[in-house]
């Protein structure tokens, strides 16, 4: 049986409301009183749209403000069913928890760390009874395991809110034992807490990881089942993340660690520069090289990063030693990887990671480097050679489709799947569809079957499902999707069929395969993919590129995937759009 499913989603509305009175909770935190009929349901442009919720202890709001005042240029459009970002120059989006829901009282409550910087506490300072602010969700709330014995809360100043939250509404009856960095004791709160509760307040600056990872480290470790959930400042965490994982052994169904914030670091004042630097001329402004990219790669390979976590202070020729790697090669690694604050310590001498190198411990990260993306974007050195035999870059690279290699690859059909998830989050503008009334069963192929599975799940959708996928062993999915155990894993006739990100790895011609071959087993079938860039990704412009690099063909708009349906004996009946760039395709077969 697998595990719990951690998250479950909410339809993602543009809501509007306004300021109806600010509070000081304490001299660093300012809560601002929000409410409007937005909080309820609601009707605009002849949409529909339900009341907010947020049930979650830790949820989040994603609020919309602009650099240039003006916030109605800067919101979204707003789908029948999800949002979808376009282009506005001056957008800018923080993320923020509410506090309290008074749904009753039709109020919202947000509270601001007061720091002096940032866009969103800057608004919050400025806030006036009556001031509009727009936001969007939350998208999706976490699950708890439902049997356990303890829970840790673990945080900064942005984290008192979730934790204040779930003290006051106790999602579990158990007990609570809270850890909390401030940078002032004026920033402590009165917490809502119970007998067999316990709190620790910690003196740090923001962001500082040895302090937090220190204070972790000290908490006792209770008997029985427990939970860890922790928020901070994203590179402060790496630490904490890594003694949970690594020594204290706890499985990811009972570790919920979130960056709440990210730390600039600071830029040395021009008059702090030495003469030599100033006079230096300033780098060209031209392609950035790809060295760096690939001595991180190689660091992460053989397993640098690791090591050097392990034990700072290593030398380097007790790092060659320990991983193996023969005469000068970590010490042809070192140099650029210290440039780039990937490692400290030039000399070799005494290496420890720098920033860059912390940030690399995540999984996420490395991922970036190491990952399915990763071998894609290294098959762009092929390119030329691809554009002008008409394939793909991968083809080239590796002698082989892209759907070929995975298919025969659990572990990399195995990331495809996790790349698929946020899928989940869009997928309520194809669920709500009248499509499947009467539907009694469901064939689902393609990575995303696990996000179309949940999705129907969090619909109150129970169809039969079957699950087909070429080459892929049940194994992969079954970890992914809710109730594996009444799925059918065989594949067969089905009165619709939904092929999630199922083209997004297949050439054009194996594309038209796998639709004939669903033609065979039902009369209508979803086709779930991206077929523009997602307006908030900083790599729009990069994502026709990619397609192409995996498929031979560019991101295919909505005229590519309808021409693929007709030469397979589909016709397109209409389109949902699913926002973030993504849209479902219905067909019928006559």
């Amino acid at each position: 049986m697998a595990a719990q499913r951690a998250y479950t989603t909410h339809p993602l509305v543009l809501r509007r409301v306004t300021v109806r009175r600010v509070e000081e909770v304490t001299p660093r935190m300012r809560r601002v009183v929000l409410g409007g009929e937005d909080l309820a349901a609601f009707t605009r442009d002849g949409i529909g749209h339900p009341g907010f919720a947020a049930p979650g202890f830790d949820d989040h709001v994603k609020l919309i403000l602009a650099a240039d005042g003006d916030v109605r240029a800067a919101l979204p459009a707003q789908l029948p069913h999800g949002i979808e970002w376009t282009p506005a120059e001056h957008r800018l989006t923080r993320d923020y928890t509410p506090r309290r829901v008074d749904l009753d009282a039709g109020e919202l409550h947000l509270d601001f760390v007061v720091h002096g910087d940032g866009p969103a506490e800057s608004w919050s300072a400025a806030a006036r009874e009556g001031d509009e602010l727009w936001f969007v969700g939350p998208k999706s709330s976490l699950r708890l395991p439902e049997r356990l014995d303890w829970i840790q809360l673990v945080g900064d100043e942005t984290a008192l809110p979730a934790i204040g939250r779930f003290l006051d509404e106790r999602p579990l009856d158990v007990p609570a034992h809270v850890l909390v960095t401030v940078s002032d004791d004026a920033a402590r709160q009165e917490l809502a807490l119970r007998d067999g509760d316990t709190v620790t307040w910690v003196l740090a600056e923001p962001g500082d990881a040895a302090a937090l990872e220190s204070a972790v480290r000290a908490l006792p470790v209770p008997a029985g089942e427990g939970y860890v959930w922790a928020a901070a400042e994203s590179r402060a965490l790496l630490p904490v993340r890594r003694y949970l994982q690594r020594e204290r052994k706890l499985p990811k169904d009972r570790v919920n660690i979130t960056g709440y914030w990210h730390r600039e670091e600071p830029v040395a004042p021009v008059a702090e520069a030495s003469a030599e630097a100033s006079a230096a001329p300033a780098a060209p402004a031209g392609i950035p090289s790809p060295l760096p990219w690939l001595a991180a790669r190689a660091a992460l390979q053989l397993g640098v990063v690791d090591a050097v976590a392990d034990t700072p202070g290593i030398s380097a020729d007790a790092l060659a030693h320990r991983l193996g790697v023969p005469g000068p090669g970590i010490a042809v690694l070192l140099p650029l990887l210290a440039a780039y604050d990937v490692v400290v310590g030039a000399d070799g001498s005494e290496l420890r990671l720098g920033a860059a190198g912390e940030e690399l411990l995540d999984d996420h990260e490395r991922e970036e480097y190491t990952g399915h993306e990763a071998n894609v974007l290294l098959a762009l050195a092929h390119l030329a050679p691809a554009l002008r035999g008409g394939t793909s870059p991968w083809r080239v690279a590796s002698g082989a489709t892209l759907h070929d290699t995975v298919a025969h690859d659990a572990e990399r059909y195995g990331e495809l799947v996790e790349e698929c998830e946020q899928l989940v989050f869009l997928l309520t503008g194809l669920t709500a569809d009248p499509l499947w009334e009467g539907v009694g069963t469901c064939l689902l192929t393609g990575p995303g079957s696990a996000s179309m599975a949940a999705a129907l799940d969090d619909a109150g959708r129970r169809p039969r499902l079957r699950i087909a996928e070429e080459g892929v062993p049940a194994e992969v999915l079954r970890g992914h999707v809710p109730a594996p155990d009444r799925i059918d894993w065989t594949g067969g006739p089905a009165d619709v069929a939904v092929a999630a990100k199922a083209l997004a790895y297949r050439t054009d011609e194996e594309a038209v395969r796998l639709l004939t071959r669903l033609a065979g087993w039902t009369g209508t079938a979803v086709l779930v993919e991206a077929s523009r860039p997602d307006g908030l990704s900083p790599h729009a412009a990069e994502a026709a590129l990619h397609a192409f690099t995996a498929t031979g063909s560019p991101l295919r708009d909505s005229a590519a995937i309808a021409s693929l349906a007709e030469r397979s004996g589909w016709r397109v009946e209409r389109t949902v759009a699913l926002g973030w760039g993504a849209e479902a395709t219905v067909l019928r077969r006559d």
